[in-house]
């Protein structure tokens, strides 16, 4: 079987093959240190750590990969020495740890044996499921399929324009009938459905609970009625439709709760650097881990770690606590002193047991305390809601508030680090400057709540017809700037006009008036201008001139 398919069975299995095989090296070479110990006193100071390491590292490995008997022997061993800290291992004590290396060499060859049963029949199985649910998100941008059912066509036409100027696919059904055989043989990414027809005052949530039972498939839906009576509200909530609005409707605020539903979170997988001095049993977490989507980087000695850092960008730091030459609390201590990494979640791993320790340990900013073995389950849920944590507070310090987007900062630095990759691998890149035209006079006009709706109106429709790769980020104000990559000046002077043309029909709506906005664009392109600001000079110096020359129109820097 090739290892880019081994199953997490089998990658666990090779972790416990390769100790147990190991095994009888690590063994020669302890038994040898605790005779050098028992004939030369004078080595203690040399030799007790090693032996005291071996033992530890015995204990949290065998409790990791189910070898509980050689566990256990080694903790007892372990025990022995720790108890003696501040004095020589006495005769008696040697003696002790002498008998427990004896048993261990027997129990190593129960366990090889078991293991080698345990191949034959098909294998270890661990007696856990972890969730595999993370994925990466679609690469693109593809239009959305919606379903609009309703029988009332002066509600339709003016609502299919709207949610095709934001790039949907829309298919208009009268009858539930019709609607409730297409979505059997397609289903929509979408649903807008009437509540009343002909047939029944809640037929078309109805039509929706039907499908939810057939197809165990639940549709995001929003309901448009001319009802806001609570039978027919509750029956909304029981079809599992997540909005409702009272006809006359405002297309824009149908378009924007559906784009909501439809447009795809870019869900990036969890980042986790592992810091362990044993190989085996940072393999052994970093599978389970792996196994839930996660991308893991492991180095074994905590002098790697900055490194490692810096190059990493880790959701969040997983620390083994005994260490030897730097203990997992040195290393948090060190970590916390750099202003960059103070928000970074580090917990710790370890088989220590005592509770004072333990709190003692955490005096070095770190969130968590895991226990050796740890269970596989709650290791996942742990880093993942501190992970996820940390990404919900840098997201909160990267976007604009109102729109979502990337904040001024935050697309700059993007942009930069785009325009690097782009350079190194001889791709075109392109910038769009946009600002929406006469802004000034639309606040002064109809408020500046209408002037705000029309900031996240354009917000959206960029993020819903744009790539996931491209970047997408308000500038300040009314201004916004995109980044399209692998595009040139001419590509993104289509794309542009086609958007352009689709957010000047689209209605916006206040208390008592209707009325469209415009915006202009400025395009430059890289690598003729070979780095950030250049481009954004080319592109603002392309924008003013669209603005120059009558507004709600594109130009190319030439």
């Amino acid at each position: 079987m090739s290892k880019t398919h081994l199953s997490l069975q089998d990658k666990i299995s090779e972790l416990r093959q390769r100790f147990i095989e190991q095994f009888p090296a690590r063994l020669t070479i302890v038994t040898e240190q605790h005779q050098r110990l028992s004939e030369a006193p004078i080595e203690q100071a040399r030799l007790a750590p090693e032996l005291h390491r071996f033992f530890h590292s015995v204990k949290g490995t065998g409790n990791s990969l189910r070898f509980p008997q050689l566990a256990a022997l080694a903790d007892q061993a372990e025990t022995l020495i720790t108890q003696k800290e501040s004095a020589l291992l006495d005769a008696e004590v040697l003696a002790e740890l002498g008998s427990l290396l004896e048993r261990m060499v027997e129990v190593h060859t129960l366990e090889s044996h078991a293991l080698r049963l345990a191949s034959a029949a098909d294998g270890f199985e661990p007696d856990f499921e972890l969730n595999q649910e993370q994925g990466a998100a679609s690469a693109t941008q593809n239009p959305r399929l919606i379903y609009l059912c309703d029988d009332e066509p002066d509600q339709v036409a003016q609502l299919m324009h709207h949610l095709r100027c934001f790039g949907h696919d829309v298919v208009h059904f009268s009858t539930t009938e019709a609607f409730f055989d297409a979505v059997l043989m397609q289903p929509p990414d979408a649903v807008i459905m009437d509540v009343h027809f002909p047939q029944g005052k809640i037929a078309g949530t109805e039509t929706l609970a039907n499908l939810k039972r057939l197809t165990d498939f639940d549709l995001p839906a929003i309901v448009i009625s001319g009802h806001g009576d609570f039978t027919s509200r509750l029956s909304a909530v029981r079809a599992g439709c997540q909005g409702y609005f009272i006809k006359p409707v405002k297309p824009l605020d149908v378009m924007l709760a559906l784009d909501e539903l439809t447009t795809p979170q870019k869900e990036e997988p969890l980042r986790v650097l592992l810091v362990d001095d044993e190989p085996d049993v940072a393999s052994y977490h970093a599978l389970l881990l792996e196994q839930v989507g996660m991308v893991v980087k492991a180095v074994h000695l905590p002098s790697e770690a900055f490194a490692a850092l810096e190059r990493f960008s880790p959701d969040l730091l997983l620390v083994d606590f005994y260490m030897p030459a730097c203990s997992g609390k040195e290393l948090a201590s060190i970590i916390r002193q750099q202003p960059e990494y103070v928000g970074l979640p580090i917990l710790y791993l370890s088989s220590e047991t005592d509770s004072r320790k333990q709190l003692s340990a955490m005096g070095a900013g770190v969130e968590a305390f895991l226990t050796k073995p740890v269970v596989p389950e709650e290791l996942v849920t742990t880093v993942q809601l501190h992970a996820e944590r940390l990404r919900l507070l840098r997201s909160l310090m990267i976007r604009d508030s109102m729109t979502g987007l990337y904040n001024h900062s935050t697309t700059t630095e993007l942009i930069g680090k785009s325009l690097a990759h782009a350079s190194r691998n001889d791709e075109a890149q392109t910038m769009a400057m946009i600002d929406i035209d006469s802004f000034k006079e639309v606040n002064d006009t109809h408020g500046h709540l209408a002037g705000d709706q029309v900031i996240v109106t354009l917000a959206r429709l960029l993020q819903s017809r744009l790539r996931q790769s491209d970047i997408v980020g308000r500038y300040g104000g009314e201004e916004f700037v995109v980044l399209l990559k692998q595009t040139t000046a001419g590509q993104a002077r289509d794309l542009m006009d086609t958007l352009r043309e689709d957010f000047s029909r689209i209605d916006f709506h206040t208390s008592d008036q209707c009325f469209r906005c415009t915006f202009s664009v400025g395009i430059s392109a890289f690598p003729r201008h070979a780095s950030t600001e250049p481009l954004r000079l080319a592109a603002d110096q392309a924008l003013y001139r669209a603005k120059a020359l009558g507004r709600n129109r594109v130009e190319v820097d030439p």
